[in-house]
């Protein structure tokens, strides 16, 4: 032991050198992140508040772009165009992941490997394929489901001209490139239920239904908000397959905010008004991330 009134010499602790390993090799995505994600965040904020057309000398003319967006119709018509997109996508999309997940989740059934992949595939596509992919399904005059209409005997359905006909598509097209990761991450959810609490249910006599709603359900909570963020984040955020898909039409009955940005931006060059627009969507999936982190706090 140290005498009294004598001080013990501070030697510091060795460094360790796998931390510092760990922050060499997450380095080139720390920069990735700074250089392609925030600092073009802070670029598109101060366009927000100039009249930048992409050509020109910009001019810093404050709040003038958010007060012309909140003050046109067109604007609000794509908002509601998007929030009945993820309205109506989230819920199949959720509906259809959990459903393979539960049907896939045993490794006991005959080619559940071979469909988990081919599930999982899609997702490895680009979205503008997966465009391309169904279009030429839902294709007006050289589709796939047209053509078999045709051979029943039915009319043909006005995928691109009919805009509940358009919508149907993007919702569909849109679960089936995304309902594959979602699937993964509900088998890896279940498999992490204690296989003991269901033999105990059915021991006491419950069916596969009541076992699903009581202990399945629950157990997948935290993974079902985390799901459904996720996928509201990804419909308000969809382009490349609607772009391709349907390219916004007929009029704008398909068109989602992201294009709305494209189009003001890229063709009407209002580059400062698209930027404007952006910083609104950002701030209301912010809303939407911090309500549902809350309501996940509170139900745990």
């Amino acid at each position: 032991m140290a005498k009294a009134g004598t001080t013990t010499a501070y030697r510091p602790k060795k460094r360790d050198y796998r931390q510092k390993w760990a922050l060499l090799f997450c380095l080139p995505n720390i920069v990735f992140f700074l250089v392609f994600f925030i600092a073009p965040a802070i670029v598109g904020i101060w366009y927000s508040f100039t009249n930048y057309n992409g050509l020109k000398k910009m001019d810093f003319i404050g709040l003038e772009n958010y007060i012309t967006l909140f003050q046109d119709k067109e604007f609000y018509k794509i908002l509601l165009n998007t929030a009945k997109f993820a309205l109506v996508s989230v819920p199949v999309s959720y509906c259809v992941s959990l459903g393979l997940g539960l049907l896939l989740a045993s490794d006991k059934m005959k080619g559940s490997t071979i469909l988990r992949i081919l599930i999982y595939w899609p997702t490895l596509l680009s979205t503008i394929m997966v465009g391309l992919t169904w279009k030429w399904i839902f294709g007006e005059s050289f589709g796939l489901i047209n053509y078999l209409l045709e051979l029943a005997g039915l009319p043909k359905i006005g995928w691109a001209t009919n805009a509940s006909a358009a919508f149907i598509t993007t919702v569909v097209a849109g679960a089936w490139a995304g309902c594959g990761t979602n699937m993964l991450i509900f088998i890896g959810g279940i498999k992490q239920i204690p296989e003991e609490l269901k033999e105990a249910a059915r021991i006491d006599g419950a069916n596969k239904w009541q076992i699903f709603r009581a202990i399945t359900l629950p157990h997948l909570k935290p993974i079902s908000y985390m799901v459904i963020i996720l996928a509201i984040i990804g419909a308000f955020k969809e382009f490349a397959m609607v772009q391709t898909l349907t390219n916004g039409g007929p009029g704008t009955a398909t068109t989602y905010m992201i294009q709305y940005i494209y189009t003001t931006g890229f063709q009407k060059l209002k580059v400062g008004y698209s930027s404007a627009a952006s910083m609104v969507l950002f701030v209301l999936l912010l809303i939407m991330s911090l309500v549902q982190s809350k309501v996940t706090e509170d139900k745990d």
